[in-house]
């Protein structure tokens, strides 16, 4: 079925609910395992991942799972209710040479029977997903996969080097659900090729594929790439901080609407990954930025649906800490609308907002 986010909205007795967040009912707490570059074809122009990950560039597979293994050896059964996942980030997991991949689900395995850890996932690219190998992950009770999607747009696909096509990106989502494991899906807005109307586009072929999770990684130039070169030629420039606040806020709308949770906004603080950025839409809040722009556009749909001028909205107690954006500076925007402070509620167990 077509993605239709309207479809969300319930208009009732002359009021309009509406979701304004979407969370990931899964592990409290993530034990991630960087594998950076490992079972990779290639670089990509944009990719940095031992800056991201603050770990060297192909590092020897046992090395780093021998100090996993020893970052989790005092790890005792989850209580009652609680959960852990081991998370393998990085790299292109299921393109790992086998006896590579078996051996890091080896050390998932008693991690698994003991209960030290309830679920497992890892990141790879849609083009590398074999029946067998994806058949060996539900074997070893991997919960999840989340593929490097970056784009469905052939065009930006082609520029950034992937080496496959929106079919090939599409196909690999499709099989992945077919397999029996959980999907997640991650998009690349602003990457070379791209614009706000693509990005948005990708996300709406995302969502139709409902999966559990979306990660949306504004694209950066960072030095040492291929990227990095463009930048200095002038062959590519990076999305503005205005342009992805407003296009990522439409994104996670969308994304809210279909109740998929965005477990990612930006790229995760690293400093050597910061030291080494040459230019690009980096902000130390910009999630929240994000979410304040998202927390407009979903009012603004429900506004429209209402028909009159707002008597009051009541909103979830977690939106107050980023509504108005950075400084207050989206008080006028809440105020065009008909709803300045005095109409503004929060409640603590409210779930969705409602517009009276």
């Amino acid at each position: 079925m077509p993605y239709s986010h309207e479809s969300t909205f319930h208009d009732t007795s002359g009021h309009v609910r509406f979701p304004v967040g979407a969370k990931q009912h899964r592990a409290k707490y993530i034990y991630p395992v960087f594998l950076p570059f490992l079972g990779c074809p290639g670089q990509c122009v944009y990719c940095a991942q031992d800056k991201q990950t603050g770990t060297c560039a192909s590092p020897d597979i046992y090395a780093v799972l021998s100090e996993a293994q020893q970052r989790l050896k005092n790890l005792s059964a989850c209580g009652p209710g609680e959960t852990r996942e081991l998370a393998f980030y990085g790299g292109t997991f299921t393109a790992l040479p086998a006896g590579e991949r078996s051996a890091c689900l080896e050390m998932l395995s008693p991690l698994r029977e003991e209960g030290r850890v309830t679920h497992a996932r890892c990141s790879t690219r849609p083009d590398a997903l074999g029946p067998d190998v994806l058949k060996q992950l539900l074997d070893a009770d991997v919960s999840l996969v989340e593929l490097g999607i970056q784009s469905f747009d052939d065009g930006a696909l082609s520029l950034s080097r992937r080496g496959y096509s929106g079919d090939t990106a599409a196909a690999g989502c499709r099989a992945v659900l077919e397999a029996g494991l959980e999907l997640g899906i991650q998009l690349l807005p602003g990457m070379p090729g791209s614009t706000p109307d693509i990005f948005l586009n990708d996300v709406r072929r995302a969502l139709e594929f409902q999966p559990s999770c979306l990660r949306f990684y504004p694209c950066l130039v960072p030095e040492g790439t291929v990227l990095a070169r463009w930048y200095r030629e002038g062959a590519y420039r990076p999305w503005t901080l205005e342009e992805t606040v407003h296009t990522l806020g439409q994104a996670l709308n969308m994304a809210w609407q279909a109740n998929v949770p965005v477990i990612r906004l930006s790229v995760a603080p690293e400093p050597a990954f910061d030291a080494a950025l040459l230019a690009g839409p980096r902000h130390p809040a910009l999630g929240a930025l994000i979410q304040a722009e998202a927390l407009l556009v979903a009012a603004e749909e429900a506004l429209r649906r209402l028909g009159r001028r707002p008597q009051e909205l009541l909103l979830p107690a977690a939106c107050q800490g980023f509504m108005y954006g950075d400084r207050g500076a989206l008080k006028e925007r809440w105020r065009a609308l008909g709803l300045g402070p005095e109409r503004i509620r929060f409640e603590p167990k409210a779930v969705a907002a409602t517009l009276y």
